[in-house]
């Protein structure tokens, strides 16, 4: 069973279904910052952003990922998606998420966050929310954790990188006793600007 599409939106920030009318701004968004050529990210350059969206789509027509394109003041900036999704738990990770350079370190990922979070414990009932990332995406990981995610564990030698070294996976996780807590702080925080 898959997730149908939808849209959530909150504090100006807006996920929205992925679709091939975003690859053009998508290309757009990896070029600020030239964040696809971050060797540890899972994300192409500009040449590889089509092929991208095309696997993507494809991994949720086959029912395994649930992808949107992050859009603000009607600027597409960046992607993220649900994979791994076993409803039959409930449980989902939550990745393949970049932003444009220029709306780091702003509300814009933890507005994001909230509403995927909101969304996997509120709506479907999640029992755990999870999140993976390179030993080497320091941004990444203070990111997971200022959600409250735990650190469950390192996967060693578990992928490879774009360069061809070997990557360590660092996994966090969310569980539903823990989401009323978190819920409230990222409510509070993004209450206050």
């Amino acid at each position: 069973m898959s997730l149908p599409p939808f849209s959530l939106s909150t504090h100006g920030v807006r996920l929205e279904p992925l679709a091939r009318d975003h690859i053009a701004a998508l290309q757009d968004a990896v070029d600020d910052g030239d964040i696809g050529a971050l060797n540890y990210v899972n994300v192409p350059a500009r040449d590889g952003m089509a092929a991208w969206v095309e696997d993507a789509l494809a991994m949720h027509d086959a029912g395994q990922q649930l992808p949107f394109a992050i859009v603000v003041a009607g600027r597409v900036v960046g992607s993220t998606r649900f994979y791994d999704i076993e409803l039959g738990v409930p449980t989902l990770a939550i990745g393949y998420t970049f932003h444009a350079a220029s709306v780091w370190r702003s509300h814009v990922n933890t507005a994001g966050k909230r509403l995927m979070l909101g969304h996997a414990f509120d709506t479907l009932g999640a029992q755990s929310v999870y999140f993976h990332t390179s030993h080497q995406n320091l941004r990444s990981q203070a990111a997971i954790q200022r959600l409250g995610a735990q650190r469950d564990g390192i996967l060693r030698a578990h992928r490879r990188h774009k360069d061809g070294s070997l990557r360590d996976t660092y996994t966090y996780s969310i569980i539903a006793s823990e989401w009323p807590a978190i819920r409230a702080r990222l409510d509070a925080r993004l209450a206050a600007g």
